[in-house]
């Protein structure tokens, strides 16, 4: 959610422009010995911290986006904005119809509430297969998860090799706190999804993702009926 900060608050500042500049500098040198990169823009407020970066850098990254069929109305006026704001149009990357046709069918609409396998099964068709087509002939991508969002992604290397779509994955906000992505945003006036105001600090799928209450993990709004350690769509797992 968007959370208060105190812009002038010197430690807090001090240690985002420190972070901010060590951002830039990977970023640069992602585009200059990783090229072609891309983006993945999930379109969360880490993402759209990333975002300003990458465009106010001149870099020539690819920013995609996946658009599962079932995204709430707030992220589809992010992705306009998105263009108004930054002149930047987001690849975006849809499902295949076949697979979600045949998962529907055989499962329900609704089937992901009924486990985790159907919930990963659905996640699979909508984004895991989308993904791999945006990868496809990539050297590297570019991910705005953080290493406090959750307990599967405790530990995040800023960089590591994903051996399962066979190329590099850098995580530049991976030691980034909440409130220095929150004053990112505010500094810079960085555009954010309108959720974020509703208590909404991870933003996935409209039926997965719920509003939480104050004290609750970040995470704790999405997939909210499942236990932390099974809270991944299958992007960002890495290969037994």
């Amino acid at each position: 959610m968007a959370i208060n900060v105190n812009l002038n608050d010197p430690a807090l500042i001090d240690a985002l422009a420190v972070k901010t500049a060590a951002v830039r500098s990977l970023l640069r040198q992602i585009y200059e010995e990783f090229s072609p990169a891309v983006f993945a823009n999930s379109l969360g407020a880490e993402d759209m911290v990333l975002t300003d970066l990458i465009v106010g850098g001149n870099l020539d990254i690819e920013s995609f986006s996946l658009d599962t069929g079932r995204l709430p109305l707030e992220t589809y006026a992010l992705i306009a904005e998105v263009k108004e704001h930054y002149g930047l149009t987001l690849k975006l990357y849809y499902p295949r119809h076949d697979l979600v046709e045949a998962y529907t069918r055989e499962n329900g609409i609704n089937a992901f509430y009924e486990s985790v396998e159907l919930r990963k099964g659905c996640c699979h068709a909508r984004k895991v297969e989308p993904l791999q087509r945006a990868l496809a002939g990539k050297k590297a991508w570019i991910t705005g998860m953080r290493a406090q969002q959750s307990a599967t992604r405790e530990g995040l290397p800023i960089r590591v090799y994903d051996e399962g779509n066979g190329l590099e994955k850098f995580n530049p906000l991976s030691d980034w706190t909440e409130k220095e992505v929150w004053a990112y945003i505010k500094l810079n006036k960085v555009p954010y999804n309108a959720l974020h105001d509703r208590f909404y600090p991870s933003i996935g799928c409209a039926p997965c993702t719920r509003a939480i209450t104050p004290g609750e993990d970040v995470r704790s709004g999405r997939w909210w009926w499942e236990q932390p350690e099974s809270k991944e769509c299958g992007l960002h797992v890495k290969k037994a």
